[in-house]
């Protein structure tokens, strides 16, 4: 563990401390003020998609708990507050009518930030998409992209003359692969045709997102948030390095490629080309607009080797070896140098902007003993990784910002309420907040930095 002070003093004075959180997974109200369902509500009511069949319906109350939990963020000492909007709150059906009380939450929650001095990052989409929408395909109709260009339109005209940025979208991966091709998260498909469809029109949903963002809001930075992998060969050998190139081009060109090159990865289409959805003139301009900043999501690396039957789907690969031994509660290795590999490895292949970490953290389950949190490892863990960050800024790179995943414990999707990755512990059945040994360790950090110094972009 390093001192916060010390690790402090090798951030520059105008680096921006934050945590973050996502509407479905703290707000819950899930049918409160015109809100409809979205697809996760329904996944959740599904048997054997999350655990114990654990749902949004109440999660952290935060709707009904706004005031409180903002007054929280400002005693954490952090200067920006990275959030998502529900699109079910605003565009209930994902069409037609503008719910203006789900407008009227985010107006609340924007304007209590700034009566606390608090910056506010807000993201488009994190997942929730209205479930009426899924009756027309979801994300693999090119239908929801145009769809979700109006949501845009419409958050941005009500809330972009307060906001201090914006993303389009959270972890297209996980939009697209994780939920349409591992059946993991909802809609919970597994097929890679459709999985290739919602990768398109996601895509293009990113930029006419952006085009939106724009025309209404020209002054707020705009952009990405990925949670790109570290890609790490098993070996040296050229055949696990040709495995490490193709499942860069599967995890992370698949998303990096059309925004940032306007194009998909060559191997990656010709070996899936046929499956493809048409890709219509224009496209990929629309995709390929230059963004402001782009977010980094990162918890743990990805180790592959090569797969000699490559009797599946592309990228043929098999998991290599870890590093070590060392894993979260939810099993993930805990491997700080693949933030520093990713970081280097993005801006040695793409023209990128400016970068935030808008997620990093670890799950870690313990709970409140004689009123305290003690987790020790997620201290370990979140200095760490802070210290990579600062020698990726000491060679150079625009790093401007971190966000904590996350403020408190919440809903962990398929992992519903078991998992726990917040800086503050959650009570699910008092909504208590304690905050942890770690959020104590990162108030501290945060605090060594005056607020209100930094826009981004």
């Amino acid at each position: 563990m390093i001192d916060p002070k010390t690790l402090a003093a090798r951030f520059p004075g105008d680096f921006s401390f934050g945590v973050a959180t996502a509407a479905f997974q703290i707000e819950g109200a899930s049918k409160a003020d015109g809100r409809k369902a979205s697809i996760w509500d329904a996944f959740c009511n599904m048997p054997g998609r999350v655990y114990n069949r654990h749902n949004g319906d109440v999660a952290c109350d935060h709707y009904n708990r706004l005031e409180q939990d903002l007054d929280l963020i400002k005693d954490m000492g952090v200067e920006a507050y990275r959030f998502s909007i529900a699109w079910p709150r605003v565009i209930p059906d994902g069409t037609g009518p503008v719910n203006e009380a789900g407008l009227d939450f985010y107006d609340r929650l924007v304007d209590g930030c700034k009566a606390r001095g608090i910056k506010t990052f807000a993201t488009l989409y994190h997942w929730d998409l209205p479930l009426l929408l899924a009756g027309d395909g979801g994300w693999t109709a090119r239908s929801t992209a145009y769809a979700f260009q109006r949501y845009a339109k419409t958050v941005m005209a009500r809330l972009g003359d307060r906001l201090d940025s914006v993303a389009t979208f959270n972890e297209p991966w996980c939009i697209v692969w994780l939920s349409h091709l591992y059946g993991i998260h909802a809609p919970g498909e597994r097929n890679m045709q459709a999985a290739l469809h919602a990768m398109h029109y996601m895509n293009l949903a990113h930029g006419l997102g952006v085009e939106a963002i724009r025309a209404e809001a020209p002054k707020v930075p705009a952009g990405l948030v990925l949670n790109a992998m570290p890609v790490i060969p098993g070996s040296q050998s050229k055949a696990d390095i040709a495995a490490g190139e193709r499942a860069h081009q599967f995890h992370n060109g698949a998303f990096f490629d059309p925004v940032f090159k306007g194009e998909y990865p060559s191997e990656f289409v010709e070996a899936l080309g046929d499956r493809m959805p048409i890709i219509e003139d224009g496209d990929m301009k629309i995709i390929n607009q230059k963004l402001d900043w782009w977010g980094l999501n990162y918890y743990t690396p990805l180790r592959v080797a090569d797969d000699p039957a490559k009797n599946g789907d592309f990228p043929w690969t098999a998991e290599a070896p870890r590093a070590s031994d060392v894993k979260t509660d939810i099993g993930w290795e805990v491997y700080s140098p693949g933030l520093k590999h990713v970081v280097e490895d993005l801006y040695r292949r793409y023209e990128l902007p400016e970068c935030y970490i808008t997620e990093n953290g670890a799950c870690y389950n313990m709970d409140v003993v004689n009123g305290e949190v003690d987790d020790q490892p997620r201290l370990d863990y979140y200095s760490d990784h802070l210290a990579v960050v600062a020698d990726l800024i000491k060679d150079g790179y625009p790093m401007r910002g971190y966000f904590a995943w996350s403020l408190m414990d919440n809903f962990e999707w398929a992992e519903g309420y078991k998992m726990r990755f917040g800086l503050v512990h959650v009570d699910y059945d008092t909504q208590v907040r304690t905050v942890k040994k770690s959020g104590k360790w990162y108030r501290e950090l945060a605090s060594q930095f005056p607020a209100g110094n930094h826009k981004a972009g």
